[in-house]
């Protein structure tokens, strides 16, 4: 076993680690899609929450490239880690959604299992797959077809069976930058053309979310995927990898080659997506976001809000609101005192700059408003 005697890294050498690999200490020159594997996948239920993801990363990054990779079927949307959409290639979607399986019958079990417990598994499985192979389907339709065969469970729940049991995937034009479209879906054997994967590792996923996100806990993995009981994964793979303990004395696991560096690094202003995984993947969130901020995200309800790092915390909040005309870009200091950002302002406004022509080319005037 490799070790460095379990040293004990700070909060903010942590931080400093997980911004290294998440590439936010420096925008990088590489292929969106090399980025969507290197980032172990991009958590997506908003259609553009992938390309800010992308944006804040990648140095000139196009929107055009993710459109090409979706269209071109080298990238999918599916429900994956933690039963939430993710943007993945078209590689990482059949390796892994056998391994998530249990996670989409776990939570979609607990959420509507009484809405479609009168359905038979395998019957369901065959009608509904047949149902949307001949063409995408959206779940309205999904439900109504099948409600016709079970009339007394309810047709959305029968959906949601479908997605959980069948690898379903939404289509084009559902996730295009700058447009818009239902949410059809199609299996992922028909889109992608291949089956998935018979023999899937589990190993090799959990390294690639350290290569994401580590140094990271055995709850920490838990968390960003939904699969339980992992521990002997990180014992198998122990021999692999470095460990080491956080200030709170739990263990830590990462990569032997993976980036350190020191905890007086800079790290410059970065606006993150409304569901960027980095704000969603630990147990443990202080690495980044303060228990303040995680709970005034909860609270915003249906209102999405990016994340906004400065010195690399989570310090602000972020959203643009829209005009014929303007396009605005709402910061708030959410549970912080309202002048907090002062002495960063001018490197927070620079930055804003630089998001509002990405997201906003198209209006004619550009603001930045404190909330």
């Amino acid at each position: 076993m490799t070790t460095e005697r379990a040293r004990v890294l700070s909060r903010r050498e942590l931080n400093r680690a997980t911004l290294a690999r998440q590439h936010l200490l420096k925008r990088v020159s590489i292929p969106a899609l090399e980025m969507v594997e290197h980032l172990a996948g991009l958590q997506a239920q908003h259609p553009t929450s992938s390309y800010y993801t992308l944006w804040t990363r990648i140095a000139g990054f196009d929107p055009a490239e993710l459109v090409d990779l979706m269209t071109g079927r080298q990238v999918v949307r599916i429900a994956l880690m933690r039963s939430t959409i993710h943007t993945v290639s078209a590689a990482d979607c059949l390796a892994w959604r056998p391994l998530i399986d249990p996670v989409l019958e776990r939570m979609t079990k607990g959420a509507h299992g009484k809405g479609y417990a009168a359905a038979d598994r395998d019957e369901l499985i065959r009608i509904g797959r047949a149902f949307v192979e001949e063409q995408p389907r959206t779940f309205a339709e999904v439900g109504a077809y099948l409600g016709e065969k079970w009339p007394d469970a309810q047709p959305p729940a029968l959906a949601q069976a479908l997605r959980a049991w069948a690898p379903l995937v939404q289509v084009p034009p559902r996730g295009l930058w700058g447009r818009s479209g239902a949410i059809a879906h199609t299996t992922s054997d028909v889109w992608l053309g291949k089956p998935l994967d018979a023999d899937p590792s589990i190993d090799a996923m959990v390294l690639r979310y350290l290569a994401a996100l580590g140094p990271a806990s055995v709850k920490d993995v838990q968390v960003w995927c939904g699969i339980t009981r992992l521990k002997p994964v990180l014992e198998r793979l122990r021999p692999r990898l470095v460990v080491f303990r956080d200030e709170a004395g739990r263990e830590l696991f990462d990569l032997p080659d993976a980036p350190r560096p020191d905890a007086d690094v800079p790290a410059p202003v970065r606006f993150l997506a409304d569901f960027d995984n980095l704000l969603l993947s630990h147990d443990d969130r202080t690495r980044v976001i303060s228990k303040e901020w995680h709970q005034w995200r909860l609270s915003q309800g249906n209102m999405l809000w990016g994340g906004l790092l400065v010195d690399g915390f989570g310090r602000a909040a972020w959203r643009i609101e829209r005009t014929s005309e303007t396009a605005t870009l709402l910061i708030s200091s959410g549970p912080e005192p309202k002048d907090a950002l002062k002495a960063h302002r001018a490197d927070i406004e620079a930055e804003a700059a630089h998001l509002l022509a990405f997201a906003a080319a198209d209006q004619d005037k550009h603001e930045i408003v404190y909330a």
